[in-house]
């Protein structure tokens, strides 16, 4: 039997995190902007479960049009958004291909195989960018003995390959020789603006040939809440039973579609400074010794390894935080930072500065002399 919730006063308190620190987390932790306030104080609503929210509508349309796809849906999460992929493309029992570090197969709680019943076949590509001869030998057709594959997942920007862009003419030449196969092609673009950023490109030419895409509102556009599918309107009226049947229904949720207009419009047009942002921090903590920066820093995200350092990646973030930065560990010798509008490039700077400070202090500490020639 459950116990009985106590008063308010005996909750435990959120997590503080003081304004003025250095947050490298995710750009998932922004606060929401002062004119997405506004819009959502202001925001038109109704009952979205009747499809009656005008705002929502307002959304969806626009990001359809942006992607130039026939139609679109306003889901809580990209978590839900690929979910909902994944199953409008496949039946129970079938695989689907994805990268091997990819976010529909290490971070959404293996939905795929318990929503859709598919198995994720993953394949590795060093860079992070999948391509079709890695794809191609990893396709099932079929057999008194084997199943077949009827799906493949493309991430773009790679999280876990430090926000590598995969080019239009990789994607496009994995969308052709996929539909002569009679294969569906989902690409989880959580970050997309930042890949169309990269290239200087409209979005639109990065999906064109995909069948569907995911992408988030809340990471690098700064909404407090929010991803969208986009893709064939039969396959977006089929997803709105399945937002249903994963509790995704929601009502008068306008006050959330309203900051994802402002994030669409405007946020999307000021990539480039995090970018810019994430490349300096990578070349001031290059030639800190013991770290190695993994994968070539194209967009807003930087993957670290600090294994020669001596340190662990959680004995680093404890020590960045008693200097004001919040950075996260990814795995036992890695580390990530992502930047985003709540961090500037100062900000960006003094925390690789902090970064380069704790690992001589570790230095000086593990070997005196060693510590004190280096500090010389």
């Amino acid at each position: 039997m459950s116990e009985v919730p106590g008063p308010a006063s005996e909750y435990p308190a959120a997590t503080e995190r003081p304004a003025a620190w250095i947050d490298l987390r995710s750009d998932t932790v922004t606060r929401p902007t002062a004119a997405m306030r506004r819009a959502m104080a202001e925001a038109e609503v109704g009952d979205d479960v009747y499809g009656e929210d005008p705002t929502i509508r307002k959304l969806e349309w626009r990001a359809a049009e942006l992607f130039d796809k026939q139609a679109a849906l306003f889901v809580p999460s990209g978590v839900m958004g690929n979910t909902i992929s994944v199953k409008l493309h496949t039946r129970h029992g079938e695989e689907i291909v994805c990268e091997s570090h990819a976010h529909v197969l290490d971070y959404e709680l293996s939905m795929s195989a318990w929503f859709s019943g598919v198995f994720a076949r993953p394949v590795p590509a060093p860079d992070g960018v999948l391509r079709w001869e890695q794809i191609r030998a990893a396709i099932r057709k079929g057999s008194p003995h084997s199943t077949h594959t009827s799906l493949i997942c493309l991430e773009n920007t790679h999280n876990m390959a430090g926000g590598i862009v995969s080019p239009i003419e990789v994607v496009e030449e994995i969308c052709e020789e996929a539909h002569a196969l009679g294969l569906k092609v989902h690409l989880d673009g959580a970050r997309i603006f930042n890949a169309a950023t990269a290239l200087q490109k409209p979005v639109r030419q990065l999906v064109n040939t995909v069948d569907t895409v995911m992408f988030c509102l809340s990471k690098g556009l700064g909404a407090p809440v929010g991803s969208l599918l986009v893709g064939p309107a039969e396959d977006i009226a089929r997803a709105h039973g399945l937002r249903k049947r994963l509790g995704g229904g929601m009502r008068q949720a306008g006050v959330l579609a309203a900051a994802g207009l402002i994030a669409l419009e405007e946020m999307s047009k000021r990539l480039k400074d995090d970018h810019e942002n994430a490349t300096a921090f990578a070349e001031a903590i290059r030639e800190l010794p013991g770290v190695r920066i993994t994968h070539e820093v194209q967009t807003n995200i930087v993957i670290f390894d600090v294994a020669e350092t001596g340190m662990a990646p959680a004995q680093i973030s404890s020590a960045l935080k008693q200097h004001g930065t919040l950075l996260n560990g990814i795995d036992d010798t890695r580390m990530r930072a992502v930047t985003h509008f709540d961090v500037n490039r100062q900000e960006c700077l003094r925390a690789a500065a902090s970064l380069g400070e704790i690992l001589r202090e570790h230095t000086a500490r593990a070997s005196p002399q060693l510590g004190y020639l280096r500090l010389g």
